[in-house]
C-alpha cells in the first residue's frame, strides 16, 4: 500500500521518509472514472446495502449480498451471498447461490445451489450440484450428450405389404 521513498539527501531531523499520499478514488465530476477496471482473477464485491437495477458485467470473480433485477453477464465466477435477492437473467462461467434468485441461469460450467438457497428459473449448466434444504423450481439441462442415438426409420408391416404391379405386365399362364 505504501511505497518505499529512496532519497540521496533528506531533510534533518527527519529519518522516515514520508509515504506518498493515497489519491482519491471520489470522481470529479466529469462523468469518468479515475480508477482502471479490475483485473482478471480479481474478486469484486457487492455488499448487502447495494441495489442494482440493470445489466452488471464484470471480469474475475464477482460476490453479490444485495438487490440486483436485470441481467448479469460474465465469462467469471458469481456468488450469490445469503442476503441477496437476484431478479435477473444470469450468463457466466459458474454460479454459487446462497441466497434467493427469480430467473434463469445459463452457465458454462458449474451451477452450486447451497442449503438455504432458492432457485426459481430455469437452469442450463455442464454440472448442477445442490444440497439438502435448497430450494429449486424450474427445469434444467445438465450437461452434454455423449452419444446421441441415430434415429432409423424403419417402413411399417403395412408398408411391406404393399407391392405395386404394373397394369400391363404380363401373368404367367396358369397351370
Amino acid at each position: 500500500m505504501f511505497e518505499k521513498i529512496i532519497s540521496k539527501s533528506t531533510p534533518e531531523g527527519a529519518g522516515v521518509p514520508i509515504p506518498p499520499r493515497p489519491q482519491s478514488e471520489t470522481s470529479t465530476g466529469t462523468g469518468t472514472a479515475t480508477s482502471p477496471p479490475p483485473a482478471p482473477g480479481k474478486r469484486n464485491v457487492l455488499g448487502s446495502d447495494v441495489e442494482i437495477q440493470g445489466e452488471v458485467r464484470f471480469e474475475g470473480d464477482l460476490v453479490v449480498g444485495g438487490i440486483l433485477e436485470g441481467r448479469i453477464v460474465s465469462d467469471g465466477s458469481l456468488t450469490i451471498g445469503e442476503t441477496a435477492q437476484i431478479k435477473a437473467e444470469i450468463s457466466c462461467g459458474s454460479v454459487t447461490v446462497r441466497g434467493r434468485v427469480e430467473g434463469n441461469i445459463v452457465v458454462r460450467e458449474r451451477v452450486e445451489i447451497c442449503g438455504q438457497a432458492e432457485v426459481i428459473g430455469d437452469i442450463s449448466a455442464d454440472s448442477l450440484s445442490m444440497e439438502a434444504g435448497a430450494v429449486f423450481v424450474g427445469n434444467s439441462t445438465i450437461g452434454k450428450a455423449r452419444n446421441t442415438p441415430k434415429i432409423v426409420e424403419t417402413p411399417s408391416p403395412a408398408e411391406d405389404s404393399l407391392v405395386e404391379v404394373p397394369k400391363d405386365s404380363e401373368q404367367a399362364p396358369a397351370a
